[in-house]
């Protein structure tokens, strides 16, 4: 199939890869791609190599951009400002992925069917060491469903690093993380946005040279950037769970007296827990929003307003003050008995959770405030 005036940017990000680099480049079928009327360019963007990187890239030849920003994603989006094709190929320069199948990789964004197409190496084939039991068997696949549960991508293999799209769609999907998380975010924007994916399975090859991955951190930040897409249902279904749990343990140790020690400290720290852990969710929804990850909801919209930040601090500081108050309290008790022994279990216990949830508020109240106000240079 011949595709007039087409051109192809295959965007190779690159961090040490010195003996590697040249021969992934090398890969790229220029032949094939030229015959069948695709105009080709290659571009290795050094991020802040410390070897011969560079220097070898341009001999295979790439074209060789500076990523002046260490960081996958930061790469990437280096990569992107200098491409020219209609259609961008991404991959890593390790030889992991298979640059030699790129005219076939790229043929239903050719043919019209979808505008963004992604590998799959778990309905491929992985080679013998390529990629770890954990990453396989746990990881990859833990981290696909719940992406897929959360925004409806229905792929098979999110973290997947080759990929293929076409230029105005990347230009729509508005990509800006650094990290590791810029793998996700690219699928992320794409469901959001309607863009028609397409897999295409691939076989994945081990790497040459020393990895660049950490497991659990990289996994952590993929996770933690879907939170800020959508914090609910992490944060506020467990967090109300534990806050009314909690309360009712709280509340019925307190009504009966302070008999039953255990429940009270077990209700307790539920209710400190559960309340903490809802503070979470409106921090990730509000960070979210005036970052531009995610839509702010009602009750999200309502909390970030001066009006309602105001209201915060004056319920912590309430919360707090009853706290201090309860706290005196027993403290006299305690001095009227001549500092000797005291049975007021239940009002120390109210003091320390009221004390914890007004200080709470007024630090949440704080940090929304700071949010708001970066928001607000953002603007102008």
């Amino acid at each position: 199939m011949k595709s007039d005036a087409m051109k192809i940017s295959i965007v190779i990000p690159a961090l040490n890869e010195e003996g590697i680099v040249g021969k992934t480049v090398r890969t790229v079928p220029l032949d094939k791609l030229n015959e069948n009327g695709l105009e080709t360019e290659i571009i290795v963007v050094n991020n802040a190599s410390t070897d011969n990187t560079a220097k070898e890239a341009e001999e295979a030849g790439a074209r060789v951009v500076l990523g002046s920003k260490r960081g996958y994603g930061n790469a990437y989006l280096a990569g992107f400002k200098e491409a020219t094709g209609d259609i961008i190929v991404m991959g890593d320069a390790d030889g992991t992925y298979p640059f030699q199948i790129t005219y076939e990789f790229i043929q239903p964004i050719l043919k019209g069917e979808a505008e963004f197409v992604m590998g799959s190496r778990l309905k491929g084939d992985i080679k013998e060491g390529a990629m770890p039991a954990l990453h396989k068997y746990v990881g990859n696949p833990f981290l696909t469903w719940v992406l897929n549960r959360l925004f409806g991508a229905g792929i098979s293999d999110a973290h997947c690093g080759m990929r293929a799209i076409k230029k105005d769609t990347l230009e729509e999907l508005q990509l800006k993380s650094g990290g590791m998380e810029f793998a996700s975010e690219m699928v992320i924007e794409a469901a959001r946005k309607k863009v028609r994916i397409k897999e295409i399975p691939i076989t994945y090859y081990p790497r040459e040279g020393e990895s660049k991955l950490s497991s659990f951190s990289d996994g952590w930040r993929h996770l933690r950037f879907m939170m800020l897409y959508r914090p609910t249902p992490f944060l506020l279904g467990p967090g109300l769970i534990a806050l009314v749990v909690g309360l009712i343990m709280t509340l019925t140790v307190a009504s009966q007296g302070d008999s039953r020690l255990h429940t009270l400290i077990l209700g307790s720290l539920l209710l400190i827990i559960g309340y903490q852990i809802i503070l979470a969710w409106i921090h990730f929804g509000a960070f979210g929003t005036v970052y531009g990850f995610s839509k702010s909801s009602g009750i999200i919209k309502k909390i970030m307003s001066y009006h309602s930040l105001g209201r915060e601090l004056s319920i912590g500081i309430l919360l707090l003050v009853v706290g201090v108050i309860i706290g005196l309290y027993v403290l006299y008790s305690w001095s009227a008995v001549g500092f000797g022994s005291l049975s007021q279990i239940l009002y120390a216990m109210m003091a320390m959770i009221l004390c914890i949830l007004g200080i709470q508020t007024i630090f949440s109240g704080m940090f929304l405030s700071l949010l708001l106000l970066a928001n607000d240079y953002k603007s102008d």
